[in-house]
């Protein structure tokens, strides 16, 4: 299974080829292609590449489905014995990309390793 994590608007997600997600508002027309050059890690079959902070050379394509509002929220502020009652509400704008393509170099493989285990050191009370 090939994935990668990506950052945009100051958020990270996890994506996958075919994979959709909404992401805080990008300016662009629906049916436009974008590309993500912030991947902060690209895994492949057990074999992963981490960036610090960014990997190089690897891009994320997508495609955008569409512009759209988030579900609501409710925001109440409320002062005891003052008579004071405000509620007010917001919709965050958002952005549906869907995944197209995720392309990376090949060159830069790095093998996952176990973590290392402490050896329990067996001391004898006398």
């Amino acid at each position: 299974m090939k994935y990668a994590v990506l950052q945009t608007g100051g958020k990270q997600y996890k994506v996958s080829e075919g994979s959709e997600i909404e992401v805080d508002k990008i300016e662009a027309e629906a049916g436009s292609d974008l590309k993500f050059d912030k991947v902060l890690l690209l895994a492949q079959d057990g074999v992963f590449q981490l960036g610090r902070p960014h990997l190089e050379g690897v891009l994320i394509s997508a495609k955008v489905v569409e512009q759209k509002k988030g579900k609501k929220i409710r925001v109440a502020k409320f002062k005891a014995k003052a008579r004071y009652r405000n509620v007010t509400g917001h919709r965050q704008h958002l952005t549906k990309l869907q995944i197209t393509k995720i392309s990376g170099t090949d060159s830069k493989k790095t093998e996952s390793k176990p973590a290392k285990q402490e050896k329990s050191s067996k001391s004898k009370v006398k």
